[in-house]
């Protein structure tokens, strides 16, 4: 019932999730966060399972900056990515499995923006774009229209909001508010929130 959206470019990456916590047919929150800064220059967006969800990504986020506080420099993307697709693999194959499903997106001085598809099974895949949950679903068709490598900030910006529109226009299922974070050069910082207003106001026709 979640939604999650990546975009990488040449210059930064663009990490967004839907806001709703729900268990079940019941609505807990619409304030929360699902992204969550692993390093100053990598950030991931988690879903799934709400326990496993925070348990998983706080993991990842404290052992990463162990790494860092040990070696004296920082991970880059890809070499967090597949630190986190191996602990994925290994409680896999335990009797304690994380239902999680994760996009994670980095700024590296030598390859620009890097993004990485991961889920609950442990597949792992460096992509340009990618979604998860429905807002996955939905906004692929934009995504594959509209995404390229030399994108501006304002351009992948309005995907994403294309992205909510098509999401709030056909989804049964009410995801109003979306986080927005991205990653560059200047290491991470939040974007202005999707909302039904701003998404009305800029797309009358939805």
């Amino acid at each position: 019932m979640e939604g999650v959206i990546g975009i990488r470019t040449n210059n930064f990456t663009m990490l967004m999730a839907d806001m709703t916590s729900m268990h079940s047919v019941i609505l807990m929150k619409r304030d929360e966060k699902k992204i969550y800064p692993v390093s100053n220059n990598i950030a991931m967006a988690v879903v799934g399972t709400e326990g496993d969800t925070h348990q998983f990504a706080e993991y990842i986020v404290k052992n990463v900056q162990l790494y860092k506080m040990r070696n004296g420099y920082e991970l880059n993307p890809k070499a967090a990515a597949h630190f986190t697709r191996q602990n994925l693999a290994e409680y896999l194959r335990s009797s304690t499995p994380y239902r999680v499903h994760i996009i994670m997106g980095g700024y590296d001085q030598e390859n620009g923006g890097q993004l990485f598809f991961l889920d609950d099974l442990a597949s792992y895949k460096e992509v340009a774009y990618c979604g998860h949950g429905y807002g996955g679903m939905f906004g692929m068709s934009i995504l594959d229209k509209y995404c390229h490598d030399d994108m501006s900030v304002p351009v992948a910006y309005e995907v994403m909001e294309k992205c909510v529109a098509e999401l709030q226009n056909r989804l049964v299922i009410n995801l109003p508010n979306f986080y927005v974070v991205i990653v560059d050069k200047d290491g991470i910082r939040e974007l202005d929130r999707i909302t039904p207003v701003s998404v009305a106001a800029k797309f009358k026709t939805m």
